[in-house]
């Protein structure tokens, strides 16, 4: 047997045992993903194969938080694809205004930079106080930095960039406090997201919601699971609400497609109908 066949049926075995050890499901996530980041985890973990580390990730729980950051995705930026938040502004938000208050889903937050950056377009919009942002996780020690609303200097310059080109009013200057090689988030920004940790593979939905967004994080299912966390956002979204996908994501194929229409060419925003 093939080395490249022993270490599939270990990865298989090490998948399996962390669901049923510590309830986390990455058996459905695509193969080659989750192959590349286990192996660029191993590497870095001083383990000889991945059966030599099962054992140690099945009962050291804070050795599997380990795994859990090297196999999760946690890069993001503030106003990431600008564009999309363009639109959002322009698209999305007159509808938004309509409600008196709006409750917002971000699914896999990461570090919080996409919901930071939408508390910055409601604010700016003259949604403050009407809102609440649900920014969900399932890796708590990224949750913690998010809640922390603090972000190294040096990616100030590419957020700012990115808040211009998405039609920012203001200075992106007047939402941070420059200290050392750190930029802390205001507090106002803060003060209408809640953080919390939430598993799409075995979690329920967390209520009804005027607005989801999940970017970039359903290339890294297979395919049923992209159907199961579809209907899991679908169950969650009110009729009128908004569902955000990532720009090389689509809901075309996908069961809930016809119950969805694309508001903005291009940049996967789509509404659910009312019935």
């Amino acid at each position: 047997m093939k080395r490249q066949d022993v270490e599939d049926i270990e990865i298989k075995l090490l998948l399996e045992g962390i669901f049923q050890v510590h309830g986390y499901d990455f058996r459905e996530y695509a193969e080659a993903s989750i192959r590349r980041r286990l192996t660029q985890w191993l590497q870095c973990s001083g383990f000889g194969s991945f059966s030599e580390a099962q054992a140690h990730v099945l009962r050291d729980h804070e050795l599997f938080n380990c795994l859990l950051d090297g196999i999760t995705v946690n890069v993001s930026e503030m106003f990431r694809d600008p564009l999309f938040f363009k639109a959002m502004r322009e698209d999305v938000v007159p509808h938004l205004k309509t409600y008196p208050f709006i409750k917002i889903w971000v699914a896999g937050c990461a570090a919080g930079e996409e919901a930071y950056s939408l508390a910055i377009l409601l604010c700016e919009e003259g949604l403050e106080g009407h809102y609440r942002i649900y920014a969900t996780d399932i890796n708590e020690k990224t949750l913690k930095q998010a809640a922390d609303g603090i972000y190294p200097i040096e990616k100030i310059q590419q957020f700012t960039q990115s808040y211009q080109k998405a039609g920012g009013k203001r200075d992106f200057a007047d939402y941070y406090t420059a200290r050392y090689d750190s930029a802390i988030l205001a507090q106002k920004l803060k003060n209408n997201i809640v953080f919390a940790s939430h598993n799409l593979t075995v979690d329920a939905g967390i209520g009804e919601m005027h607005m989801v967004l999940c970017r970039n994080l359903l290339i890294y299912f297979k395919a049923a699971l992209k159907e199961r966390v579809l209907a899991l956002f679908d169950g969650s979204l009110a009729n009128g609400g908004f569902l955000c996908l990532g720009v090389k994501e689509t809901l075309s194929g996908r069961g809930i497609a016809g119950r969805y229409m694309e508001m903005a060419q291009g940049m996967r925003i789509y509404r659910k109908q009312y019935v």
